[in-house]
């Protein structure tokens, strides 16, 4: 690996970071400026609405969870595994613990899973081209390794 490619996970390190803090913060704006124009968001437990494709799908998707207080929940991500696949196409894997933070919570847990994504370098930054969350716990709805090369 060399260190150009080295710099390139880490900005995709930076990106996945970037959309819990802005998710959590409940700034929508500066959450889409994450992901391409064309980007889809996929959820297979139909009670978060199926696929999203687009800056507009996702914004109305997303605002469903954003109308409590700021930092309400926390999506810590962990154990990275990106591969830069070419110049402009990148692929990941996370995950994601997602944390209740609100007072009086009996629960701190909320879910588990494991973000499959695919980057998409535009105009010199990478960008989020494709999600997908593979839900763990409490719902298992695990489907496997999707992204190309990953699993290689």
């Amino acid at each position: 690996m060399t260190v150009e490619e080295l710099l390139e996970i880490e900005e995709i390190k930076n990106l996945r970071v970037l959309y819990g803090h802005y998710f959590d913060m409940g700034d929508l704006d500066k959450f889409l400026t994450l992901f391409t124009e064309d980007a889809v968001c996929e959820f297979s437990l139909a009670e978060y609405g199926g696929d999203w494709v687009g800056h507009d799908q996702i914004r109305r998707g997303y605002a469903r969870y954003t109308d409590r207080p700021a930092y309400a929940s926390l999506h810590a991500v962990t154990n990275p595994w990106i591969r830069i696949l070419g110049p402009t196409d990148a692929n990941g894997r996370w995950y994601l613990l997602d944390l209740n933070t609100r007072e009086g919570a009996a629960n701190p847990l909320t879910l588990f899973g494991i973000y499959d994504d695919v980057y998409r370098k535009v105009d010199g930054r990478w960008l989020i081209a494709r999600t997908r969350i593979d839900f763990l716990w409490p719902t298992r709805d695990f489907a496997g390794f999707r992204t190309p090369g990953v699993n290689s």
